[in-house]
């Protein structure tokens, strides 16, 4: 999803499979030699059906060898933090010292539901075909179909791991993920991560107070090519609390009576932060919507005439 993203690898692209990702047991869609799936096959088949073939594919188009994209899967766990992570393949398959924690996973879970949203296209699919509706895919995650706002997200399992899954759930703004790992039964894992969601649910919310964007206040500028500069959120304000506090939240804006030019686009010019019971809980930077020049000569000469041509 980062290389879709960042413009380096297309939905249409078709990808070829080796020796190596043809040969992968477990979960598969039987990928052959001589055949090609486009990135929008390969992602439906990976996230629907665990397809390890076509995981194996996929790395190897990457980063020219699977054993090099598992230095990157490394590389990139170690970024997030998910400190008790080895990754020794990019399936999952058992292997010794491939190893993870709930937490880990759910690092990674929000990592990916963060920073790459639309792969909620892919891990919401129930059921979809492949091959000119010659291969059937139905969802290992159950919840795709039975837990209300479920967003997806992956489900794993094998005979030294068990039944594991990362299930995530969006309600009303609030956006939870739940990790069960070594259930005894695929059953479990979702009656299980159920109970989690429910919990959160239950006894959590998301309250929004404004959006990236939104004006705070017009604060006038002296010595500059205009009178004031318009002071917007830098980023969403929101906060996580549990339910029934949402009243107790004490909102507190930190922004100068004026500013003098010049002043660049996105400069942080304060901040609005949140509190309860005396204690922060969030800050946001306020910064500046546009740029406005200091004025000087030159600067003052395109005022004028512009004040002139408009009037």
């Amino acid at each position: 999803m980062k290389a879709i993203d960042s413009g380096r690898l297309n939905y249409t692209d078709q990808i070829p499979c080796s020796e190596n990702a043809s040969s992968m047991g477990g979960s598969q869609i039987w990928l052959d030699t001589k055949e090609t799936l486009s990135v929008d096959e390969m992602l439906k088949a990976i996230c629907v059906v665990s397809a390890n073939d076509c995981t194996v594919a996929m790395a190897e188009y990457l980063a020219g060898s699977e054993e090099n994209f598992v230095k990157q899967m490394n590389e990139k766990a170690k970024e997030l933090g998910m400190n008790d992570t080895t990754f020794k393949n990019c399936h999952g398959i058992d292997e010794d010292g491939h190893v993870s924690s709930a937490y880990d996973i759910a690092l990674m879970s929000r990592e990916l539901l963060e920073k790459h949203p639309d792969i909620k296209k892919y891990t919401t699919i129930y059921m979809d075909s492949l091959r000119d509706g010659k291969s059937e895919l139905v969802n290992t995650n159950k919840l795709i179909r039975n837990y209300r706002g479920a967003t997806g997200l992956k489900t794993g399992s094998t005979s030294l791991a068990l039944y594991n899954l990362s299930a995530s759930a969006t309600r009303d703004g609030l956006s939870l993920i739940a990790v069960i790992m070594k259930a005894p039964t695929t059953k479990d894992r979702f009656a299980e991560a159920s109970k989690l969601l429910d919990y959160g649910f239950a006894n959590y919310s998301f309250k929004s107070f404004a959006k990236k964007g939104d004006t705070v206040k017009e604060i006038p500028v002296s010595k500059g090519t205009s009178s004031s500069v318009c002071a917007v959120l830098s980023n969403d304000a929101g906060v996580l609390l549990k339910k029934g506090e949402e009243s107790d939240i004490v909102q507190n804006v930190n922004l100068p009576d004026s500013i003098s030019a010049p002043i660049k686009e996105g400069d942080k010019l304060g901040e609005i932060s949140y509190s309860l019971n005396n204690e922060t809980i969030a800050t946001i930077d306020i910064v500046a919507k546009n740029s406005i020049d200091k004025i000087d000569f030159p600067n003052m000469v395109k005022h004028v005439f512009k004040s002139w041509i408009s009037n």
